[in-house]
């Protein structure tokens, strides 16, 4: 089979190589193919991946180009992982928000919503190339914010494109483990949108084992959610949520904390990978010790304000191994051989929300076979995700509406609309400060 990475000179391509080089199965992807816009960062990880497969018989033969239709043909599977501005972009769309009081994560929030105007419109022309050129392929989306841009591309692609997350995979396995269950023999009722879902159960041999951890304050405080919302929250909510919520439970600390901050988590990142970048392309040294030095210390700083202003503590170190490219991986292989499985996925909603759309991007647990990804029935939401899930899915199709139209009253009303922006003289102010930092927004009029 033949791979095709969008955004192959990124930091994390690494990751799925390696997930590829330990698949020895039949039907095995047997190509990659890089793409990027940056031919720097394009042989940069070239050089990583070359390394990694040094004595590794059969492994995957690689190739990198900045022409994308060259990319796209033949392809079986493309993986989008594009990065619209790069980390500078990043690291405006912090300082442009926080400069107005409110959170520029970028993606939730006010940060989301500018990468997302930035993104939307590459994706979308991303999605129609793809479906002209490689119409028999299927589309796996890494890009973020992953539910908005995997809708946008559904517009083009349907059900062809599927987004993933290792959040939901991750918060999984830790409620899991805390239960001294296997991860792997139990069913996580996780629902909600990207970064923004809850586990509502932990289903073993039929049995929600949820109630008991609920139940053991003890038990919640051993774990990073637990540390991270308190105890008494996940009693209230009786969910675990995702850990992206906390941007929304504790938002004035939280936006306090990344003001305290000596640097943004996106200048952080940009002047990280900068220095990989320039030792992994130069003479001598090694890539992959380079890389791997680099992912250790981006994986141990991850949402570090967050743990920070809640006292939750370090990142467990089962939890800084990632876990994204596993989550593609087996998405490839349900596909490619058939092999069904059930996988917690960006999708279209069909009828498994009753309070959203059938095209509506949801993530929650999947059936995937050679087929694709089908949702699982799901239980109504409580009130409380209610709100928050159509408020947020209000907001996602503003942004669409923006990226389509170039209307900029449309994203004025996506930021005035987001729970986390708390004025719409906030809202003005924010489109004019974003359209002043990035050109890729000079499309709204």
């Amino acid at each position: 089979m033949r791979l095709t990475i969008l955004g192959g000179g990124g930091f994390r391509v690494p990751l799925v190589y390696g997930a590829l080089l330990a698949d020895r199965a039949e039907g095995r992807v047997t190509e990659v193919v890089l793409h990027d816009v940056d031919d720097r960062r394009l042989r940069a990880v070239s050089r990583v991946l070359a390394e990694q497969a040094a004595g590794i018989p059969d492994a995957p033969r690689v190739s990198a180009t900045t022409d994308l239709d060259a990319a796209l043909r033949g392809a079986d599977f493309v993986f989008s992982a594009i990065r619209v501005g790069g980390l500078e972009g990043r690291a405006d769309d912090e300082r442009v928000a926080l400069a107005e009081g409110v959170l520029g994560q970028e993606t939730v929030g006010a940060g989301g919503i500018a990468y997302g105007l930035r993104t939307v419109p590459v994706a979308a022309g991303i999605a129609r190339r793809v479906a002209r050129l490689a119409p028999d392929a299927w589309v796996i989306n890494f890009t973020n914010p992953a539910g908005l841009v995997t809708e946008a591309m559904s517009r083009h692609l349907g059900d062809r494109v599927i987004g993933i997350c290792d959040s939901p995979v991750g918060l999984g396995r830790r409620v899991a483990r805390v239960l001294g269950a296997d991860p792997k023999a139990a069913f996580v009722d996780y629902v909600g949108l990207n970064h923004l879902g809850w586990v509502r159960g932990l289903r073993v041999a039929g049995r929600d084992e949820l109630p008991r951890l609920l139940a053991d304050p003890a038990l919640l405080g051993s774990f990073e959610e637990g540390r991270l919302f308190g105890a008494d929250w996940l009693r209230s909510l009786g969910a675990i949520p995702n850990e992206y919520l906390h941007y929304y439970y504790y938002n004035r600390e939280t936006v306090q904390a990344y003001r305290s901050a000596a640097r943004t988590r996106g200048a952080f990142l940009r002047d990280q990978q900068a220095g990989f970048y320039q030792e992994a392309a130069g003479p001598g040294g090694s890539a992959l010790l380079a890389w791997d030095r680099t992912r250790a210390e981006r994986e141990a700083t991850y949402m570090a304000e967050n743990r920070e202003s809640a006292g939750a503590g370090e990142r467990e170190a089962d939890d800084l191994s990632g876990g994204y490219e596993k989550v593609a991986l087996a998405l490839m292989r349900a596909i490619a051989r058939d092999e069904r499985t059930t996988l917690i996925l960006n999708v279209r909603n069909r009828s498994t929300l009753s309070v959203l759309d059938a095209d509506a991007v949801v993530e929650v647990p999947c059936l995937v076979d050679a087929s694709g990804a089908h949702p699982l029935a799901a239980d109504p939401l409580p009130g409380h995700a209610t709100g928050l899930v159509c408020s947020v899915k209000a907001v996602e199709r503003e942004v669409l509406a923006a990226a389509e139209s170039g209307s900029r009253a449309r994203a004025v009303t996506a930021f005035a609309l987001h729970p986390l922006v708390d004025s719409v003289t906030v809202a003005r102010r924010l489109v004019e400060g974003y359209t002043g930092v990035h050109p890729g927004l000079a499309y709204l009029r």
